[in-house]
């Protein structure tokens, strides 16, 4: 007899420092500012190009991002770094991504009325892990008590709804009883934070989500997931080529290719149909057509995506109560941003609304889950 899988409770960990849009622009422009005052003689030769300088108007318009949250903020705003100051580490000490990881972790935990004796597994799945091995999550799992086992996904943007996709697997098929997925975007430190197309998106943040089965399920809110659904089709059109092989490649490992980089009015083009079909053909399955969605938690990238692509499988444009929104806030926090509208506008719906979590990304990946709350 197969089993009834669902989402038994959610948590949200918020970086304590903002960059506010502003803040980005300022250091932005003082930067460029010197970059071509310092090279104005090669810009004038042709040699080099002049940095482009931005301003708050263009990111929210281009983007609807107003905000981020950032897991450190000293240094990022210096014009002569640019880039977060994080001290590394010992050994001995917990990680950065696991600290972050932990906290979201303990309130889906709280949220789920699970204790660490109830959960076998744990997922750790995020667009960058803070090292190889040994793997966030084993060390996210001793941190907290629990036995059974842990293990890390890099699916980019898709990677919380590709992990829950495994938890609902491994809760079907019995692997394990209950599993504790986190997503711990540690993200600002891959940003390039003199180029003007780039350096607003990204955001930090860790979401986690609890996944179980309906017999043990004892929470306040509890959504069915009547199924999911994921999609990859490979695409040069976003990437970040960071890894040890640079060493061997004999590039500096932290050149601007190798941080975060894409071709923004492509993936536009080519990822927003993908993900109305998605999402349509995935609720077809279970005879349910995008009218009879309450909710839609959507990828939170780009706002002009979302409008877009709810608009697509609607055929008018979604209310903010419909596909509410959280990266005018938070901006673009990989693969957590669904997770984070799910956490925040979940609740207020009533028992048999369906909702719709999905992802869409770099790869290019696409994740979905159909709920239906209890």
């Amino acid at each position: 007899m197969s089993k009834n899988i669902v989402i038994s409770g959610t948590g949200l960990y918020t970086p304590p420092y903002q960059v506010t849009n502003d803040e980005l622009v300022q250091a932005l422009n003082d930067h460029a500012d010197k970059f071509n005052a310092d090279n104005a003689a090669a810009i004038e030769a042709g040699e080099i190009a002049a940095k482009a300088k931005s301003s708050s108007e263009f990111i929210e318009k281009a983007s609807g991002i107003k905000n981020r949250y950032v897991y450190e903020k000293d240094g990022l705003l210096d014009i002569d770094r640019l880039c977060p100051r994080m001290p590394a580490k010992a050994e001995e000490e917990t990680c950065d991504q696991a600290l972050m990881a932990i906290e979201a972790a303990k309130q889906a935990m709280a949220a789920a009325n699970k204790t660490a004796a109830d959960i076998d597994a744990v997922i750790v799945s995020c667009a960058y892990t803070q090292r190889a091995y040994p793997a966030i999550a084993i060390e996210v799992q001793a941190a907290l008590g629990i036995e059974g086992f842990g293990f890390d996904m890099l699916v980019a943007c898709s990677a919380a709804t590709f992990a829950l996709q495994r938890a609902y697997e491994m809760v079907s098929t019995g692997t394990a009883r209950a599993v504790l997925c986190i997503n711990p975007e540690l993200v600002s430190s891959q940003l390039d934070y003199s180029d003007r197309d780039s350096h607003f998106i990204f955001g930090d943040v860790a979401t986690a989500t609890i996944v179980e089965s309906d017999e043990s399920a004892n929470a306040e809110h509890v959504w069915d997931v009547l199924s999911t659904k994921a999609f990859t089709s490979f695409s040069n059109n976003i990437r970040s080529n960071f890894g040890h092989v640079a060493r061997a490649n004999d590039v500096e490992a932290f050149s601007k290719p190798n941080l975060f980089h894409q071709n923004g009015r492509k993936v536009f083009k080519e990822v927003c149909p993908l993900a109305a079909e998605h999402m349509s053909s995935h609720l077809a399955q279970h005879s349910l057509t995008p009218q009879d969605v309450k909710r839609w938690w959507l990828h939170q990238a780009n706002i002009n995506m979302n409008l877009f692509i709810s608009k697509k499988l609607l055929g008018r444009d979604a209310s903010a109560e419909e596909a509410p929104t959280v990266l005018d806030e938070y901006a673009n926090t990989a693969s957590a941003g669904s997770l984070i509208a799910f956490h925040k506008y979940s609740k207020d719906l009533q028992a048999g609304d369906h909702g719709v979590i999905c992802s869409f990304g770099a790869g290019y990946s696409i994740g979905s889950l159909v709920v239906r709350k209890r």
